[in-house]
């Protein structure tokens, strides 16, 4: 009896590591590489209990690759849970893609209830929104691009635009500056002051991620 129960036991604890073993981690669907950049700082911040094996940040190449990714996903593994973060003006495309999956998604504004979050404009404008403009420019002189944003407000089209606009369209353009400064800016915020998006994201997946290990 005593063989009998030890070995049931080891049975179940070999089944629970290959139920966590195919489980797989949860996938973070995320626009581009300066997404994936500012998320992986703010999950160091606000979800630094999650291992990093718990979930990966996957960069679609566009927003218009939702669809495809969630397809990709649902065929390997269906199980498994999908979160995302995306633009306010393409809410549209996400919440289509989920629909072709049978999620009854409505017009986006319901996209957190099925674990994608919308970013109001875009992440740089929510990252700028919070971290302020003075947080901004310090950031970018601490960065060595002070000169460079100094350069380009003086530009005849940018020189009369607020200094919210300029910096949203200086860090929105070259794609390393693009990823630097996405990076840095949400590494900058303390947790309290992260982007309502971004923060639901990582409270979700925190709460994901827990349950799966419990599992």
């Amino acid at each position: 009896m005593h063989a009998k129960r030890v070995a049931d036991a080891r049975a179940s604890e070999h089944d629970g590591r290959t139920m966590r073993a195919e489980a797989g981690p949860v996938l973070v669907l995320l626009e581009g590489p300066s997404d994936v950049a500012a998320l992986g700082a703010v999950l160091g911040r606000c979800a630094p209990r999650v291992p990093r094996t718990a979930y990966r940040l996957v960069d679609m190449g566009g927003v218009t690759n939702t669809a495809a990714h969630l397809r990709a996903a649902r065929a390997d593994r269906p199980s498994w849970p999908v979160l995302g973060l995306c633009d306010e003006a393409e809410s549209w495309v996400v919440a289509r893609a989920l629909q072709q999956q049978g999620v009854e998604a409505g017009d986006g504004a319901d996209l957190a209830q099925h674990g994608f979050f919308v970013c109001r404009r875009d992440l740089e404008e929510e990252l700028i929104r919070a971290l302020g403009v003075e947080g901004c420019l310090l950031l970018l002189e601490r960065a060595g691009l002070g000169h460079r944003f100094r350069s380009f407000s003086r530009q005849r089209v940018w020189a009369d635009r607020p200094v919210r606009e300029r910096l949203h369209r200086f860090a929105g353009v070259a794609s390393g500056r693009k990823i630097l400064l996405a990076r840095q800016m949400a590494a900058a915020l303390p947790a309290e002051s992260v982007p309502p998006p971004l923060a639901a994201l990582a409270r979700s997946l925190q709460e994901l991620a827990g349950e799966r290990t419990r599992s």
